[in-house]
């Protein structure tokens, strides 16, 4: 018969053989802790550079949408100048024939010569048109005794002529002007229709 420090003696060993079996377990739990902390070591560190690579992407773009509103604001300006700079040629060429204009108009105060004055503004209508047509392309259109063009002439008169055989411009009421070879202002004229 088994006494009761037999009975304790028999719980006590499978305590001590369950200990064995939890000292035999804890090499493995210890290596899988081991390695639960190492990933997690691994993410905190791949979520440490992600979190640095995503401040230097957001910092280069930042920078790069400041350059884009510079780039942009810059050519809005430079459009902005050359629009408002556009003619400044065109008036410092227009400068000289004022300033002739000027002194003709001077020279008509304190002379009474209609025959100087004539000619001074003869002389400043051509050193003009001569400026306008050798540095801007400008040319006047020719339209009295041509053919009718409805593209060149604006017929502002039409008159019934026997002795034409085509439309033609008998009379220029004010001059036309081409800009490089395009029609800035059609004639106005006269018109000449044959009878037919």
């Amino acid at each position: 018969m088994e006494t009761k420090q037999d009975k304790k003696s028999k719980k006590e060993q499978p305590e001590v053989e369950d200990a064995s079996k939890v000292m035999q377990d804890e090499p493995k739990v210890l290596p899988e802790m081991e390695q639960k902390d190492l990933e997690i070591a691994q993410l905190k560190e791949q979520l440490e550079s992600a979190q640095s690579e995503i401040a230097s992407l957001k910092d280069q773009m930042l920078r790069d949408r400041a350059d884009s509103d510079n780039f942009r604001k810059r050519v809005i300006r430079d459009k902005d100048d050359a629009v408002k700079y556009a003619n400044s040629n065109l008036i410092k060429d227009l400068l000289q024939p004022l300033d002739d204009f000027d002194r003709a108009i001077s020279a008509a105060e304190s002379a009474q010569d209609f025959t100087k004055i004539h000619d001074g503004v003869v002389m400043v209508n051509s050193q003009l048109y001569g400026m306008l047509e050798r540095n801007w392309g400008l040319s006047k259109i020719e339209a009295l005794g041509k053919e009718f063009n409805p593209e060149e002439h604006e017929a502002c008169m039409v008159v019934d002529d026997e002795s034409l055989d085509v439309e033609t411009v008998l009379e220029e009421f004010s001059v036309g002007y081409k800009l490089h070879g395009r029609v800035i202002r059609p004639s106005k004229v006269k018109v000449g229709k044959p009878n037919i």
